[in-house]
């Protein structure tokens, strides 16, 4: 897959190396040529420029990127700008770095698709949510074994758990499932919101939209998506 970064501080370098690593193509950008320099052997591309200026952002291959984040953090003006060039530039993906739940609100009037809080969330965390097909979330409990929010795959779609039966065929358990609900922010703007639906049962059935929390070897995991 191919990325577009903006602002290589600690999130946005560790996530553009990670991405590298996992074999994706990745175009980090900052406006700090010594961030650049440092970078250009660990990122398969890097590039120096004021992302604000969207005469100069436009000329970037954004059609071609599946995800594009802004990943500004210490300039929170710039932050904005630079998401509000991209959105109008009408990226496939944009997902952008929050400080403050105000900043949130601004991104959110703003219409990105998703919002990113390094301070709480690892870049380790991104990567794996970016790079595996379906996942929406993830945590780490050790090298090996992970809980991780993913999709609900549509040929499941309608069927209970015990129907699928995830623990024979796949070897992961399915914790709970999620639904999504609209509730208006700080500006008036609908968003979506997880609603958890408790622990799941046997019986529990699964709809297209749902998310599935499910717990197991990253191994087993990654054989679920990956059919």
């Amino acid at each position: 897959m191919k990325y577009i970064i903006f602002g290589l501080g600690n999130f946005g370098s560790s996530l553009g190396q990670k991405l590298t690593e996992a074999g994706n193509e990745v175009i980090g950008i900052d406006n700090n040529m010594d961030k650049v320099d440092a970078l250009k052997e660990t990122i398969s591309h890097t590039i120096c420029m004021d992302s604000t200026d969207q005469f100069t952002v436009s000329g970037l291959p954004l059609k071609d990127a599946d995800v594009v984040i802004v990943a500004i953090g210490e300039d929170q003006g710039a932050n904005v700008m630079t998401t509000a060039v991209l959105k109008n530039l009408k990226v496939k993906r944009l997902i952008s770095r929050a400080i403050t739940p105000l900043h949130e609100t601004v991104l959110e009037a703003i219409g990105v698709d998703e919002v990113v809080h390094p301070e709480e969330e690892t870049a380790e965390r991104w990567a794996k949510k970016l790079t595996l097909k379906g996942v929406v979330e993830s945590f780490e409990l050790s090298s090996q074994y992970s809980i991780v929010e993913v999709n609900v795959p549509k040929r499941y779609a309608g069927k209970t758990l015990a129907e699928v039966g995830f623990r024979r065929r796949y070897n992961v358990l399915v914790l709970t499932t999620i639904k999504k609900e609209d509730k208006k922010n700080l500006l008036g703007v609908n968003r979506e919101v997880n609603a958890v639906q408790g622990v799941a049962s046997p019986k529990t059935v699964l709809e297209e939209d749902d998310i599935m929390v499910i717990y197991g070897d990253n191994k087993d995991i990654k054989g679920l998506l990956s059919e």
